[in-house]
Order: C-alpha cells, then sequence, then structure tokens
C-alpha cells in the first residue's frame, strides 16, 4: 500500500492491499477501497463509498458526494464500483438518495470517459462505457455492455436495455430497448445495434429473428407497441434475445418506449 504524504486518508477508512493513494487526494471515513485500487492525484472519494478490486480513478474525480437534489442537501449514502474499472479525468458520480435506491451502482470493467456523469440512485451495468461528457440523471438504469457516445444524456427515471448503442449528442427521453441502436438530437430508434449483437457473438439466426421481431414491434401498419411486442413474444418464444426485448417493453407500461425513425417513402415506379 502507497499513500503520498499529501494525501488525506480519514481515520476509518478501509485500504485493501496494494492501494495506491497519489499526490493531494482526499479518502474520507466510510470510504473502502479494495485491493490494487489506484487513485491518480486529487481524487476525492466521499459517503459511504466502496471501489471494486484495480479499478483506477483518474485525477480530479469526486466520488460519493450526496445527491444533487435542490429541495435538500442530503449526505452522501452509498455508491459501489465494481472491479476492474476505469475511471477518467473529472468524472462525477453521486451517492443515492433516502429518496431513492439509497445506492448508486456501477458494475465491473466499467469505462467511464472523462467529464463523464452519474447520478444519484442509478445502476449502471458489466462493461458498460460512458464516452466524454456523458450524462446519466438520477434513478437511470443502464443495461450490460452498453455503450453511449460523446455529450449524449438520459432523463431521470430512464432505462437502457443492454447492448444497446446511444449515438453521441443525443437526448435520451424514452427507454431504449435491449440491442437497439438510438440516433439524434431527440432519438429515435435507427435499428439495432448489429455490430454490438456481432461483437458479442449472438448467433447468426438469433439475429436474423431479432430483426423480424424489430419490424414486427416497430414498422407495424397497425397495433400499438405493446400489442405488437406480445405477438412478436408469441411468435418466436424460443430466441432469448427477443425475450428480452419483449420483456423490457412490457415491464413498465407507464414508460414511453423511444419510437423507430420514420421510413422513407420508396418512390413508385410511375414517380
Amino acid at each position: 500500500m502507497t499513500v503520498h504524504p499529501t494525501a488525506i486518508v480519514e481515520e476509518g477508512a478501509r485500504l485493501g492491499g496494494g492501494v495506491e493513494i497519489g499526490p493531494y487526494c482526499v479518502v474520507g471515513g466510510q470510504a473502502t477501497l479494495c485491493e490494487g485500487v489506484r487513485l491518480h492525484s486529487h481524487v476525492v472519494i466521499g459517503g459511504q463509498t466502496e471501489i471494486g478490486a484495480r479499478t483506477v480513478i483518474h485525477s480530479f474525480a469526486a466520488l460519493g458526494g450526496g445527491a444533487q437534489m435542490r429541495q435538500s442537501n442530503p449526505p452522501g449514502m452509498g455508491l459501489r464500483i465494481g472491479a476492474d474499472c476505469i475511471v477518467r479525468e473529472s468524472v462525477t458520480i453521486s451517492a443515492g438518495s433516502a429518496a431513492g435506491r439509497g445506492v448508486t451502482t456501477i458494475g465491473e470493467r466499467c469505462y467511464l470517459m472523462a467529464g463523464s456523469h452519474v447520478g444519484h440512485d442509478c445502476v449502471v451495468g458489466n462493461e458498460v462505457t460512458l464516452s466524454n461528457g456523458v450524462q446519466l440523471a438520477g434513478h437511470v438504469e443502464v443495461g450490460e455492455g452498453v455503450m453511449m457516445g460523446g455529450l449524449s444524456a438520459v432523463q431521470q427515471f430512464g432505462r437502457i436495455g443492454r447492448n444497446a448503442f446511444i449515438s453521441g449528442l443525443s437526448g435520451v427521453a424514452a427507454d431504449v430497448i435491449p440491442y437497439g441502436s438510438a440516433i439524434g438530437l431527440h432519438v429515435r430508434l435507427g435499428g439495432l445495434n448489429l455490430v454490438g449483437l456481432r461483437r458479442r457473438g449472438i448467433a447468426r439466426e438469433n439475429i436474423h429473428a431479432l430483426r423480424a421481431a424489430y419490424r414486427m414491434i416497430f414498422e407495424a401498419d397497425s397495433g400499438t407497441i405493446h400489442d405488437n411486442a406480445r405477438r412478436a413474444g408469441e411468435c418466436w418464444p424460443g430466441i432469448p434475445e427477443v425475450q428480452e426485448v419483449v420483456t423490457f417493453i412490457l415491464a413498465d407500461a407507464k414508460r414511453p418506449i423511444c419510437p423507430a425513425r420514420s421510413r422513407r417513402r420508396e418512390p413508385s415506379e410511375s414517380e
């Protein structure tokens, strides 16, 4: 364990073997740094924060502070960051709030690029990538393997399904289905995240079924998204990716689902 002489580690902080704490860092008395955690200079760790093994935190990150809630100034509650994450410069992650889950959770092997923010009570899955300047409001849920482009933002209580892709400069005000590819300033689905599906090793026949289900759900001439999702679930009962999308859509009927972009009308032979 190595602690720079200019760093402040408050009494009560728990430090695992091989922890490195750089110059001018501040580690609060309720923090836990598991084995091999490395803090670059000027990192602030507050509240009841636990950082998983071998995670690296870069300069000027501030983790575990109180929820950013205008009506009150609550103390930092829980923050859990998984193992083998990389948190780059000036990232901010708020602790959970008494009004929410009480804990903010970041999974394992996540990459949070410079200037990104994770709000209070968020749940971020494993292997998520937040590009520079991504902003997650409070209570957001981000599934495993999601990739978010630079300066994109998610409205509070939003859901982004597993292995979805969000383009840069996008505002996400409606829930994005698993494997979806959401594009635009006010996002619309541009199809499926086919690159991500192939990288994850999803079987070719499952991708074909998922594409057919997507067309049934989002491009049908009649029926609501929820009705069409139920039909898709009945048509492809043995395809887990289709069932995941259907379950996601039907899980919370009160939440809006991000719609597909309107298809351009193909010109007829007479035009």
